[in-house]
């Protein structure tokens, strides 16, 4: 009982202190409480709100875990895992197409996330990691076509040389049979 009463003591004690300090507390959890300076009133703005733990900084923040700005990133994590798990697929099989769509949007989300307020940092990694897994691929699949156009320039000419091989050959059954 004189624990709570201690408390309901404070808190009465610092409203009253308060009142002339330009801001009031509409909360009854001290937890949730904001506190907002006037430009009336330049001192309220040094309050040090109270210590809070990991979770209740997490659970209020503007980027925490109730809010979209947390889970958007998260979800987005499984776009990139996807990404990285073809990079165990050969060349030949991937989209260049689909891998040029991840890395524009990876660079484009990664600048809006610097750009919007609440800035987002865990969106902004998650978009810059999908701009790799994005950049990564597109270069796998393009050495990959200049392989291919390679071999198909040294296969054309291997197969001149054996056609040429072949009518000297020809011309030579053809001189003794004559």
């Amino acid at each position: 009982m004189s624990a709570r009463f201690g408390l309901r003591s404070a808190q009465q004690a610092s409203r009253q202190s308060s009142t002339g300090t330009g801001f009031t507390f509409r909360s009854r959890n001290p937890i949730f409480r904001r506190y907002q300076g006037t430009a009336s009133n330049p001192a309220a703005e040094t309050v040090v709100p109270p210590q809070q733990s990991l979770f209740q900084r997490l659970w209020t923040s503007e980027v925490g875990i109730k809010t979209v700005h947390f889970w958007a990133p998260v979800m987005k994590w499984g776009v990139v895992i996807a990404g990285a798990s073809d990079f165990l697929r050969p060349a030949e099989k991937l989209s260049l197409t689909q891998n040029l769509a991840l890395m524009a949007t990876g660079s484009i989300w990664t600048r809006w996330c610097f750009i919007i307020k609440p800035q987002n940092m865990l969106l902004a990694a998650v978009n810059f990691c999908l701009f790799l897994v994005g950049t990564t691929q597109v270069t796998r699949i393009l050495l990959y076509q200049q392989s291919i156009k390679g071999t198909e320039g040294a296969l054309k000419s291997m197969e001149q040389d054996v056609v040429s091989a072949a009518k000297d050959v020809e011309k030579k059954v053809e001189a003794k049979l004559s």
